[in-house]
């Protein structure tokens, strides 16, 4: 029987004589038990308690039917049920140790139990600021005390507020210990406990410098009791001068012998109060409290902003009915709620968008009180005291909401409260920003050495400035210092304090006002609460958030249409003439044709230099960024860790062997993924990931099987980085049989790689669902429709069949619904990028969404949703039918024509707004903007990402393909650099390499686009800085990203991607070189082919159409002047270029280099194509 408790193996397991007096039912009750104890931090001490007293009791009655391990009274007592008709009392009572000693086992290896250094440089400040008392107002109280003496009765019940003394321990100790007596005194600190306390604190006994620790521990229950309890009080009774906790009383067996002793004394002691020296040796924190306590902060800012600020959003968007009460009740079980096996954990979809959060021990978290929700429906009125309760009446919807809650790590507290108005007027607003600008100049003025009453005078001066009426208002005292104890009223920041801050000291400010009287004479109060740090030059905020205009103010009252803002229309970013083509220099219409070509040169000459120096500035960038984001990591790998080992076990013992391995035969054990040999007369089992293969031949009448082995330094295969424990360690390469049988060894070889290829099939599923995470659910809207688009289709199907669905707007997603009832949900938390791409020039209008983690649609995996109708109708045949053929060119032809253009715009503007509701929509559910973004179709060019030729679109953020799956979406942000491949004046093609600043992620291959877009894909890239090499050759990125990612520093160092050949300055100043020969005829001629094609142009953009005219034009008429013996030498040119050209690419067919010249001029360096600017 072997359980996990926690992180600590069952210690019961250990006692095996013990254990075999119980049964299978009463072991696994008391395993439970065990659970049940280590629950919460608190319920530990109680439970040991408890397990002690009801053992005493059953010893004293004899009898006993049940175990109430938490006592009767206590209302979380969990039951244990015995026979005990047939059981001796003696079982229970050892039950009972049992689980006390493996409980007690668990309590001196938990993460808080007492650290010795910890202590001991505590118990220093404890003796540092006792024995420096006359210097420091602080600690005047213990002056003259001869001793300092701290009682603690039983533990105080889930609801009461933890005292002082219990706080003061759990300071010094790490922990709460019951029943327990401190006494300090000049030279030696003693401990009065019980024997199995004084277990745990035996680890701190001995000396600490000039301070010795004495325990005294008295005898168990059984046992007859010792002298522990006198030596301790008399020493007690020896001094004088005593300081105690007078304000705290306490009950327990041990108090009241220790009262019963006290009376009897025929000397007692002078008492003296302590609290506030207790107070001062725990108000200064240090780095590992600051640590705690910046965790605990952490927890309450996150738990606020992604949690309870969400929830009340939603509640008054939709005017639900829910009480105060039942708010908070839902705000704690955050935390986990529930028992057994209906118990839940800690709702990790709200933790997990905190920071600093993924290691913490949850067990070592709770609330320092219950959660307050006060609105102006509640029957008590506004009241910022932390001793309100959430009352049973329901939120209001309309006024002032406060809400405060604080939440404990490691027994340090965070506090936070915040005030949301619906439909604030004016005054409220005025109010409230009073208080925030209060709160910025108490956080410089709140430094070392300023005392309390300091503080709390100068924001009331500061109100009076503002405002002299609120004076009345204002709080009475602005909070208190807090850390292990919530409330520490010695350092209350009230008019009357004059106890000194200081630094490292942590608080509890809280800001407010009350009785503050509505427009229609109604009561509120507003209040704005943190937890602070106190520095030396000023303070600063441990919890955050929640505080603009836009996360506390709610507007619900409906806007007309009027008022509503208006969203600038998305202006088309303007295209520059081709390469910078200047404005042209004009004489009576006609094109001055030296001017132009001068100024062209000049332009362009200048537009490649700056972007060659922007190129370089972009290298540099990169270079720099690189060596500061690795040199932390000193070479280290660049968060590619490698691949663990991964233990696996065939068999926990001989006794989980199949029967069938006394035959001695090799077996096959499906059900253990193992593979069970016979070696020297005996059964071996091997997982079968320790087996690489089988292979099985026949050699004359024997048929041998040999079965190889995985083992460190094979180099073939995908296996050669396959980690071992001990790659040093003696391995098995292979092991082979021979037998006549040959008919079985067919069989073991099929069975054996029919297993392994299964196996490697269920982990290669596995690895490739790794990613997938568990979508929260989608909340429904009600109260109102959700905003449809009707007759959608979806990519991918989740049946696989083409039918039109729904898409609905939610409250945090949206839902597909198809009509075989069928849901796809998207999360507005799981969108990264949002598209919407017009019908223009498509056959599909598309709404696309790019997901940050992939969800299951059907049974794959997908990183995208598009929803998509399509434009063209039935009716309208675009191929040309018998109406087309018969009517073409009449006036029904033109009318049809002008309707489908109309509805397709008609259909993009619906498509449209419903894809912006989906962008509002999102940005108001996840609190951050989600922008709609739509391609550039003006800038796209077509490559190759996959399989086939595509065309690829720029967007403000991202490269999209949407039209056909599958789908590519490269965000330009995670581009670190791109590789422009196979760059060479004699190909009609280049590649473009994509490499992502997550050096993990394979690079991203565009192949076979065409030459002449290479300079509109050089501007793009430069234009969204984006850093470019280029070279004539395919780069073999595998090895090299490899070798990067073994050490990132090194290869920066070495000079980062300067090893590639050069940036595109340089190419195209080569390029530039090249073309200076170039005829002056064949410039003219590429206008004119470029004005031949206009046609095609304006098929997919009447800009790019109507320019190509103009240039054609233009080109002819610059044309006119020359005469026939320049117009012989530029064919003479022309025509040596067309024979050169010829020979590079090995043709002799001419007619092939005519048709070619003829359809498009050779690229030149500075291109052709006019070039697209950013948006």
């Amino acid at each position: 029987m072997r359980r996990r408790c926690g992180n600590h193996d069952l210690w019961l397991d250990n006692q095996c004589e013990e254990m075999n007096l119980f049964d299978e039912e009463e072991r696994e009750t008391m395993l439970k038990t065990c659970q049940r104890l280590m629950a919460k931090p608190r319920l530990k001490q109680l439970g040991l308690t408890y397990l002690e007293f009801e053992e005493t009791r059953i010893r004293e009655s004899g009898i006993a039917k049940e175990w109430r391990v938490f006592g009767s009274h206590h209302p979380d007592t969990p039951v244990v049920h015995f026979n005990t008709e047939q059981r001796k009392l003696e079982k229970l009572i050892l039950g009972f140790q049992l689980i006390r000693k493996y409980s007690l086992h668990i309590l001196r290896h938990i993460k808080h139990s007492t650290k010795r250094g910890k202590f001991h440089s505590r118990v220093d400040r404890i003796y540092s600021g006792w024995g420096s008392a006359n210097q420091n107002e602080d600690y005047t109280s213990v002056a003259d005390a001869d001793a300092l003496l701290l009682l603690a009765g039983d533990p105080a019940g889930e609801d009461e507020p933890m005292k002082k003394g219990t706080c003061f321990q759990q300071w010094l100790l790490g922990y709460e210990f019951p029943s327990t007596f401190l006494l300090f005194t000049k030279k030696k600190l003693c401990i009065l406990c019980s024997a199995s306390k004084a277990k745990i604190l035996s680890q701190i006994e001995g000396s600490s410098g000039s301070i010795q620790v004495e325990i005294f521990h008295q005898a168990k229950a059984k046992d007859p009791p010792n002298d522990a309890l006198p030596k301790f009080f008399e020493i007690y009774t020896s001094k004088k001068r005593v300081g105690i906790l007078s304000k705290e009383t306490h009950v327990g067996k041990l108090v009241s012998e220790w009262n019963k002793l006290v009376s009897e004394a025929s000397s007692k002691p002078e008492l003296v109060d302590m609290s506030v020296a207790v107070s001062a040796f725990m108000a200064q924190k240090d780095q590992e409290e600051l640590k705690t306590i910046q965790i605990a902060s952490s927890l309450t800012s996150t738990l606020l902003k992604h949690h309870v600020g969400p929830r009340l959003e939603t509640i008054l968007d939709k005017e639900s009915k829910i009480s105060h009460e039942m708010l908070a009740a839902q705000i704690e079980g955050r935390l986990g709620s529930g028992e057994g096996s209906n118990a839940k954990g800690p709702d990790m979809k709200v933790w997990n968008k905190g920071k600093g959060l993924e290691k913490i021990d949850w067990q070592l978290v709770e609330f320092a009180y219950s959660p307050i929700i006060i609105s102006r429906s509640t029957k008590t009125g506004y009241d910022l005291r932390y001793t309100a309760e959430s009352t049973e009446d329901n939120i209001a919807h309309k006024g002032v909401l406060l809400v405060a809650f604080g939440m404990r790590y490691k027994s340090y507290c965070a506090n936070v409260g915040r005030t949301y108005i619906v439909d604030p007027t004016p005054e409220q607003e005025a109010q409230y920003s009073l208080l925030l600008s209060l709160q910025a100049e108490l956080l410089k003025f709140i430094t070392d050495g300023v005392a309390a009453r300091d503080v709390y005078q100068y924001a009331l001066s500061f109100v009076k400035e503002k405002n002299p009426e609120y004076e009345k208002n204002f709080v009475k005292n602005l909070g208190f210092g807090t850390g292990v104890e919530f409330r520490d009223s010695t350092y209350l920041l009230s008019p009357k304090n004059g106890h000194i801050l200081r630094e490292n000291m942590t608080l509890n400010v809280g800001l407010g006002f009350s009785d503050l009287l509505d427009k229609d004479g109604s009561k509120y109060a507003l209040h704005i609460v943190d937890t602070i740090k106190v520095g030396k030059n000023e303070s600063s905020l441990l919890t955050e958030g929640m505080k603009s205009t836009k996360d506390f103010l709610f507007f619900l009252t409906p806007e007309s249409e009027d008022e509503k803002p208006k969203k600038p229309e998305r202006k088309a970013p303007v295209q520059p003439r081709a390469n910078g083509t200047p404005a042209k220099y004009a004489v009576a219409g006609k094109m001055l044709r030296n001017n132009r070509r001068a100024a062209q040169d000049e332009v362009h000459q200048t537009a490649a230099a700056r972007l060659a120096e922007h190129q370089r500035e972009l290298h540099e960038k990169l270079q720099a960024e690189g060596l500061a984001k690795y040199s932390e990591g000193g070479g280290e790998k660049g968060g590619k860790e490698g691949k663990g080992w991964k233990k696996f076990q065939s068999y926990r013992g001989e006794g989980a062997l199949p029967p069938e391995v006394d035959r001695l035969r090799i077996l096959v054990d499906r059900k253990a993924l193992s593979v069970i040999l016979p070696i020297h007369g005996f059964a071996v089992p091997f997982h079968i990931n320790t087996i690489k293969n089988a292979v099985k031949s026949d050699e004359g009448e024997f048929t041998y099987l040999r079965i190889n082995f995985q083992t460190p330094g094979q180099v073939a295969g995908k296996k050669e980085d396959t980690p071992f424990e001990d790659p040093d360690a003696t391995f098995v390469r292979s092991i082979s049989y021979r037998t006549t049988d040959g008919h079985r060894f067919d069989s073991i070889n099929k069975q054996i790689n029919e297993l392994k290829r299964d196996v490697n099939k269920r982990e290669a599923q596995k690895k490739e669902m790794a990613d997938v995470v568990e979508q929260d659910s989608l909340i429904e809207l009600k109260g109102r429709r959700p905003v449809k688009m009707p007759e959608a289709f979806i990519r991918p199907a989740p049946d696989g069949k083409r039918l039109p669905g729904e898409v609905e707007i939610h409250q945090n997603g949206v839902r597909y619904q198809s009509p075989m009832g069928q849901k796809v949900d998207v999360l507005f938390s799981n969108i990264k990028h949002l598209f919407f791409q017009p019908c223009d020039h498509e056959l599909l209008v598309i709404v696309h969404m790019h997901l940050r983690s992939p969800i299951i649609v059907g049974k794959k995996k997908t990183f995208d949703v598009q929803f998509f109708r399509e434009a063209t109708d039935v009716q309208f045949d675009e191929t040309g039918n018998r109406k087309r053929k018969h009517r073409y060119g009449d006036e029904d032809e033109i009318e049809m024509e002008q309707t489908e253009r109309k509805r397709r715009q008609i259909l993009n503007k619906e498509i449209k707004a419903f894809a912006e509701k989906i962008a509002e929509a999102a940005s108001a559910s996840i609190g951050e903007p989600l922008e709609l973004d739509i391609p550039f179709r003006e800038l796209s060019f077509e490559g190759v990402p996959f399989r086939t030729s595509v065309r690829l679109q720029p967007t403000t953020d991202c490269l999209i393909h949407l039209t056909d799956p599958p789908f590519l979406v490269v965000t330009l942000s995670e581009i670190e650099i791109a590789s422009l491949e196979r760059v060479q004046y004699s190909l009609k093609q280049f590649d473009l390499c994509l490499i992502f600043k997550d050096f993990t992620k394979p690079p991203l291959h565009i192949n076979s686009i065409q030459s002449s877009s290479m300079d509109d894909v050089k501007n793009w890239l430069d234009s969204v800085d984006i850093a470019m090499a280029e070279g004539p050759v395919n780069l073999n990125w595998g090895p090299i990203m490899k070798h990067i990612n073994e050490s990132p520093y090194e290869f920066f160092q070495g000079g980062g991607w300067s090893f590639l050949s050069g940036t595109t300055g340089g190419a195209e100043s080569d390029l530039s070189d090249a073309q200076d020969s170039e005829s002056e005829f064949e410039a003219e001629s590429d206008s004119f082919e470029e004005s031949a094609s206009s046609d095609d142009g304006s098929h997919f953009s009447d800009a790019s159409g109507s320019e190509s005219g103009s240039d054609f034009g233009e080109g002819s008429d610059s044309d006119a002047g020359d005469d026939w013996d320049e117009l012989e030498r530029k064919a003479a040119k022309s025509d040596q270029k067309r024979a050169d050209i010829k020979k590079s690419r090995g043709s002799d067919d001419d007619s092939d280099d005519d048709r070619t010249k003829k359809k498009k001029a050779a690229p030149k360096a500075n291109g052709k194509k006019p070039v697209k600017s950013k948006r």
